[in-house]
């Protein structure tokens, strides 16, 4: 005898242990179950939520696109919220408002460089460009942004700008680098770097805005009215000799 008791035969034991066996079994499917069940909810909730937001940016890129401002020779604009105007009042008073010339913008919010840089479907700049250079047949096209591409590789960053380069073809191409918003102010220099390489590389124009302290509304990512105002102006007076 045990001297702290009766101890179990060993029967016992085993038919203990494989019940416990089959709880735990029983109890671990249930969490996969569980966890399967919440994750397929929030992926559904998520896609939900992409398309939602997929449609709006959509909607608000086609009316930022029927404001054309300003006359003479024509200038393409393509870029991101920055360009479509997210945050303002009055969209049309983005930053390519400000340019010489007969402005036109294709401007979707997310949209960046890079294919993945955006949830939405098609729209890299490369992508809107294809279809915007068909609308507007002359004059140079300038492609603004960066700053969505901030959790992108270089090798998806470059991969998009030889695709823009390609759609854009001999046509002059300006390209206008990420400003330092501080909620993305680490990444950058590292891209700003990238574009003003492959700008000069495939014989684009490159403006770079980091060195510019604008003022950002409270998501510390999009420009005031005031900063949209000192980003076009600073964009003009670099690319001024490129408009007749």
């Amino acid at each position: 005898m045990c001297p702290w008791g009766s101890w179990p035969q060993t029967g016992a034991v085993v038919l203990r242990g494989v019940a416990g066996s089959a709880r735990a079994r029983v109890t671990l499917f249930a969490v996969v179950v569980l966890l399967a069940t919440v994750s397929a909810g929030w992926v559904t909730a998520r896609a939900g939520a992409d398309e939602s937001r997929c449609d709006r940016f959509a909607a608000e890129s086609l009316a930022r696109a029927a404001q054309v401002t300003g006359s003479g020779a024509d200038v393409l604009v393509v870029g991101d919220s920055y360009s479509a105007g997210l945050g303002l009042d009055d969209a049309v008073d983005s930053w390519p408002s400000r340019l010489p010339g007969r402005v036109h913008v294709a401007g979707f919010s997310g949209s960046g460089f890079s294919r993945a840089a955006s949830p939405c479907e098609g729209v890299a700049f490369a992508a809107r460009a294809r279809e915007a250079v068909r609308d507007v047949r002359t004059g140079p096209v300038v492609v603004e942004g960066g700053l969505n591409d901030w959790d992108q590789s270089p090798a998806a960053i470059t991969a998009g700008f030889q695709r823009l380069v390609r759609v854009v073809g001999d046509r002059q191409l300006v390209v206008v680098g990420p400003a330092l918003a501080p909620s993305r102010a680490g990444r950058v220099p590292a891209i700003d770097a990238l574009l003003a390489r492959l700008s000069d590389q495939y014989g684009a124009t490159y403006v770079a805005m980091t060195g510019l302290d604008l003022p950002y509304l409270e998501d510390r990512l999009h420009l005031t009215a005031d900063g949209h105002r000192q980003f076009g102006d600073h964009v003009a007076e670099q690319i001024g000799a490129l408009v007749p």
